[in-house]
């Protein structure tokens, strides 16, 4: 029973403060124009196929129980001209992913096939195939998550973008500048919806924000750590320890609601300007204040019954689970000594997150844009030139099986002719 009851008062706990309706970006994608542009991906040397031979061909090939080579999958992708197409692309992907030639699907692949959705209005197709990568072998490079991102971004479908930042987060792929901002944008702006978030959802976003916050200074990255660990912690008390960390890259050890106060005491010691944003703060301050209340209902009701039920349910919970639960009062008492620090030193940030992060999209995305653009050039040069290798062997090889055809023949009739 008291385990139900705080998982009930738990979900009612809302994300995040209320804050005034900022909107300092106007409607429209994050990235430059140049930036997500295809006139590069479109130049290189085109291989046309009929799609209809190349699907009879493939067919016949797995009829047989031969491998598809990963030439075949990349043809069929880069000619696809349809939304129609689009969809049988799937089906031959998910094909190609099990078959023996599975670990073969080339990055360009991946990334010709995220360009072809967003150009034929099957969006919802990428984002099945990335979030179901196990099944399609869909693993994008940053880049190809960039321009994914930002297409979310650009229909205002956070929750969308929220969910490739997850599958960036999964990666751990938040080392380019224009990851981490175009992923933050994306976190803060889908919680200032106040959105009603099941126990996953919380993880993911807890996660991500706390592991994208890692990689970015000042006050937006202790804010997104803070606001990160405060997520994980809820979840933690919760479900467990167990249920925070499983087939995620976080620590396993419990005590995220205290990593979350350690981002606060880092602050208020730091000698610098860096500040929490007030909602991050806010945030976790009503969720320890209804983890108490949760917790004291929990009580009260266990004694009622004369302790029989609490007694069997604590035996049930996992000890060190047990434990971080028993620290909440420690953890409420201590974030009221913090909280009055950083307001005495001027250590909060009365700016919500989502506006630190708008302003910091106007500072230094347009700058980071630049390195990425030469990388994605050299990129696409090398995966040129891999794609062109594969072409002659292939060459050679049905040059090869066509000679050896021919003198197997040529050795036949002559046999018949002895």
């Amino acid at each position: 029973m008291a385990a139900y009851t705080l998982k009930r008062c738990l979900g009612a706990v809302k994300v995040i403060q209320k804050c005034g309706n900022h909107s300092f970006i106007a409607r429209r994608c994050l990235l430059s124009t140049p930036y997500t542009d295809t006139k590069l991906w479109d130049a290189r040397e085109k291989d046309h196929q009929n799609l209809a031979l190349l699907a009879a061909l493939m067919d016949r090939t797995y009829d047989r129980n031969f491998p598809v080579s990963s030439l075949s999958i990349s043809r069929f992708v880069d000619n696809i001209s349809s939304r129609e197409e689009v969809e049988q692309a799937e089906y031959y992907l998910y094909k190609f992913r099990h078959s023996p030639n599975c670990w073969y699907l080339r990055d360009w692949t991946v990334h010709s096939w995220v360009r072809q959705c967003l150009r034929y209005g099957a969006r919802d197709k990428a984002l099945h195939t990335v979030k179901n990568k196990v099944q399609y072998g869909m693993f994008p490079d940053v880049f190809t998550f960039n321009i994914l991102i930002d297409s979310f971004i650009k229909d205002e479908d956070f929750k969308g973008a929220c969910s490739v930042v997850e599958e960036v987060m999964l990666q751990e792929s938040f080392d380019l500048p224009t990851t981490q901002i175009l992923s933050l944008y994306a976190l803060s702006n889908y919680l200032a919806t106040k959105p009603e978030l099941s126990m996953s959802e919380e993880r993911a976003l807890g996660a991500s924000l706390l592991i994208s916050g890692l990689k970015q200074d000042g006050s937006i990255g202790v804010s997104a750590q803070l606001l990160g660990c405060a997520l994980l912690g809820k979840v933690e008390m919760a479900a467990g320890i167990h249920a925070v960390f499983r087939g995620m890259p976080l620590m396993w050890t419990p005590g995220y609601l205290g990593r979350a106060l350690a981002v606060m005491e880092r602050v208020a010691a730091a000698p610098g300007d860096g500040r929490l944003s007030k909602d991050a703060v806010d945030y976790l301050a009503g969720l320890l204040q209804d983890l108490s209340s949760a917790s004291d209902s929990s009580s009260g009701e266990d004694d009622e019954s004369g302790g029989e039920e609490g007694k069997k349910e604590e035996e049930e919970v996992d000890e060190d689970d047990q434990a971080e639960r028993d620290k909440l009062p420690l953890y409420a008492s201590r974030f009221k000594d913090l909280s009055g620090q950083l307001q005495s030193r001027g250590k909060v940030d009365p700016s919500p997150l989502q506006v630190l992060v708008s302003s910091l999209v106007q500072q230094s995305l347009a700058s980071a844009e630049g390195p990425d653009m030469e990388q994605y050039q050299r990129k696409v040069g090398e995966w040129e030139a891999e794609r062109q290798q594969l072409i002659r062997r292939e060459k050679e090889m049905r040059e090869r099986a066509e000679e050896d055809r021919r003198a197997h023949q040529a050795a036949k009739a002559a046999a018949k002719q002895g």
